[in-house]
């Protein structure tokens, strides 16, 4: 207790302890209030359905391997320069292996060809329980697969990645409108897919990309696989995937390539390099 002397000889006691249980009781309603609009906010927000959502930017692009700088550089003849890239990949594929998706209470196939957003209730439905995700065979990724060839290519100098659009509870992507798509993926747009087309990056790498194959449902995003319903409702959900594959590199050279999905709800950001899209480099030796 801390004491000190008033003008008139006595001591403050009474007084010190006063300005305690002022500041105890002022600290105790700080933190009242506080509790109180926590819990408040806490009754607005549900478990299952994100309740501001208004600012959600779309969905990122983002491809495996990772690497650092977005760079993937080895060498054909060296198996140790890309093996960091091809157990990054058999890793990642391991959940679409077709005995993952034997459980017909989880899963459930959604057709063979692009179709439709698949209705499975509302996110305000808790009660009807977790929702049955589509079924995606890794084979559908054709070489790239690594069911036949585990090196995905990277023994060869014709490289896969294997490419996914980022989740985001209940985004439904919109099939891009004639105009923002480029002339040269014209001919492969299709009702009820998300396209997506790489090129080079720069102009002086024209002539050295080569060809670009494309794998998968539709060679894109099926809309079938979509809304996500998030962890709680959808634990077991897969995203639709696209496998590209590099046939003619020029070696030698660092080449950097691009790689853009299109959608009428799908932008870009200068400030996120992978909102949308993203960008690779390549660095090939033999």
């Amino acid at each position: 207790m801390v004491f000190f002397k008033m003008e008139d000889g006595s001591f403050g006691a009474r007084q010190t302890v006063k300005i305690f249980f002022f500041y105890v009781i002022f600290y105790g309603c700080l933190a009242g209030i506080f509790v109180g609009t926590i819990q408040a906010l806490l009754l607005t927000l549900s478990n299952y359905k994100p309740t501001y959502q208004d600012r959600v930017a779309p969905p990122g692009l983002s491809h495996t391997p990772r690497s650092e700088k977005s760079e993937i550089s080895f060498t054909v003849s060296d198996p140790s320069s890309y093996k960091k890239y091809t157990d990054a990949m058999s890793a990642f594929l391991e959940s679409y292996n077709d005995a993952q998706q034997t459980d017909q209470m989880k899963f459930e196939d959604c057709g063979d060809s692009p179709m439709s957003y698949t209705a499975r209730g509302s996110l305000e439905s808790p009660e009807l329980g977790q929702r049955k995700a589509c079924r995606f065979s890794r084979s559908l990724l054709g070489v790239c697969s690594g069911i036949n060839n585990p090196h995905f290519g990277f023994d060869v100098g014709t490289p896969c990645i294997i490419v996914k659009l980022n989740r985001i509870v209940n985004f439904r992507p919109k099939v891009p409108g004639n105009d923002s798509v480029p002339d040269s993926l014209q001919a492969k747009v299709m009702p009820n897919l998300i396209p997506i087309f790489c090129k080079k990056k720069r102009e002086e790498d024209a002539g050295k990309i080569g060809e670009i194959k494309y794998f998968g449902l539709g060679e894109g995003f099926p809309l079938q696989y979509y809304p996500y319903y998030g962890k709680l409702l959808h634990p077991q959900y897969l995203q639709p995937l696209v496998a590209i594959q590099f046939n003619n590199l020029t070696q030698g050279e660092e080449l950097r390539v691009e790689c853009k999905v299109y959608g009428a709800n799908i932008g870009y950001s200068e400030k996120d390099r992978y909102q949308g899209r993203f960008d690779i480099k390549f660095n090939i030796a033999s």
